[in-house]
């Protein structure tokens, strides 16, 4: 029996697990000062030299700076990177576009007070604006000259949905003959790409395989995702078994779904702290990945040190999971996947919004009151009242005024660039419907 078929006729059984309450904080991972004590070690390794443990450079910690803009607090990502690098995070992903275009600047500040040989460094060709060859030549150029190096050990074509939007940006631009040389050259030691799309899409990027032999793939895979993808996205478990069958080496994205799977309903998290009251629920998501071989790096934006050090324990301590632990956490999918949920993961691709609204801070907000059991239902509701006027105070402090829901138009502009695949408008109108009834108290 393949895990596919054990996880469909053992999955309902493993709800028993869910009677054993679980102590309050279950979704926050462990206290920094405490868990750093508790690790020793490297982390493991499924492709040699690659820790499996990968470090994402989306989500690097910032503050406002004097002229009310964010800035990257540069001192502690230097910490991060120091701390990931002495316990083997070895890999680390970033892009020309994140973080308003400066994670590729911080992240190469903090790599250059290291070896070159002790640091493996994946960036991307991230032209969606301008797919032009000599815009994509002086991209790729500048990442070079950032990191001052002559070489990038993972280059990804990013964020593809299939074959058109390859030729678009890359076929039929000249662009590859380009990076082919490249790699040839050793400038670039491996050649891939990042994908949210259908299962044709995928289909049509495998049949690019002997044409470009792809050295590995990144793609989204959680638990979630493995039979619950959102949208008309593919689920994991076909994407990997593609990629397994050819022995492509993956490397993951999303394993926690953008938070989602480290800040779940209550009712569900006790499932997981039954079963493991030690472990926080990030720990099950990067277990969930980290148990199958193919997978090469398993990405983490890792905005806090608590954050590092809980996963940190997770892989320089790794059980791989059991049978028993799949069919839980396929439970777990199973009733997460029927939550009135928006499963935005806050990767800001959708920003910046042309009328200023603030798409993954709403989203945000609204999960997170399902999760915490603060979603204010209707007149039955105990304390109602008092219940509403809280939640229209917290949204009009989580969400300035004038970046709220009831802005949008649906201009529509935001949802090619969701890699969810959200009806984002369409969203937006029903949260904004919800609290204008809360305001009228006409729930």
């Amino acid at each position: 029996m393949d895990r596919r078929d054990f996880l469909k006729a053992a999955g309902a059984g493993a709800a028993v697990l869910g009677a054993v309450a679980c102590a309050p904080g279950v979704g926050k991972q462990s206290n920094s000062r405490s868990a750093d004590k508790q690790i020793s070690g490297k982390v493991p390794e499924h492709l040699p030299g690659v820790g499996l443990l990968g470090y994402g450079a989306m989500r690097w910690p910032t503050r406002k700076a004097e002229d009310g803009t964010e800035e990257i607090i540069q001192e502690e990502v230097n910490k991060l990177v120091d701390k990931a690098l002495e316990h083997g995070v070895n890999y680390f992903d970033t892009s020309p576009v994140y973080l308003g275009g400066k994670s590729e600047e911080a992240t190469a500040i903090a790599l250059s007070r290291h070896p070159r040989d002790k640091w493996l460094l994946a960036t991307k060709l991230s032209n969606f604006a301008d797919w032009t060859y000599d815009n994509s030549v002086e991209m790729y150029r500048k990442s070079l000259e950032i990191f001052k190096t002559d070489h990038i050990d993972y280059y990804l074509l990013h964020s593809l949905s299939g074959g058109e939007a390859f030729e678009t940006r890359f076929g039929s631009t000249g662009i590859m003959d380009f990076l082919l040389k490249e790699r040839t050259a050793g400038h670039i030691r491996n050649l891939g790409f990042s994908f949210h799309g259908s299962t044709e899409g995928f289909d049509e990027m495998m049949a690019l395989h002997d044409k470009y032999h792809w050295d590995f793939v990144q793609i989204q895979m959680n638990y979630l995702d493995w039979t619950h993808a959102s949208g008309r996205n593919a689920d994991a478990e076909y994407l990997y078994r593609e990629l397994d069958r050819r022995g492509i080496p993956i490397v993951i994205m999303e394993p926690l779904r953008g938070g989602y799977l480290a800040d779940m309903p209550a009712a569900l998290a006790d499932q997981l702290k039954a079963r493991e009251p030690a472990g926080s629920l990030a720990s099950w998501a990067f277990r969930f990945v980290g148990s199958f071989p193919r997978v090469a790096v398993v990405l983490s934006g890792m905005t806090y040190m608590e954050h590092l050090l809980d996963n940190l324990k997770t892989y320089t301590d790794f059980k791989p999971l059991s049978e028993e632990d799949f069919a839980l956490l396929e439970n777990v999918a199973e009733q997460l996947d029927s939550y009135p949920l928006i499963k935005c993961t806050g990767c800001q691709y959708c920003m910046p919004c042309p009328y200023g609204i603030d798409i993954p801070g709403i989203f945000a907000f609204y999960n997170g009151n399902i999760n915490a059991g603060t979603y204010v239902s209707g007149h039955e509701q105990k304390h109602y009242q008092r219940d509403r006027r809280r939640y229209l105070l917290r949204y009009n402090k989580a969400v300035e005024s004038v970046r709220q829901a009831d802005h949008c138009i649906s201009c529509g502009k935001c949802v090619s660039h969701c890699p969810q695949k959200i009806a984002i408008p369409r969203e937006l109108r029903r949260i904004d419907q919800y609290i204008e009834k809360l305001k009228q108290d006409l729930l």
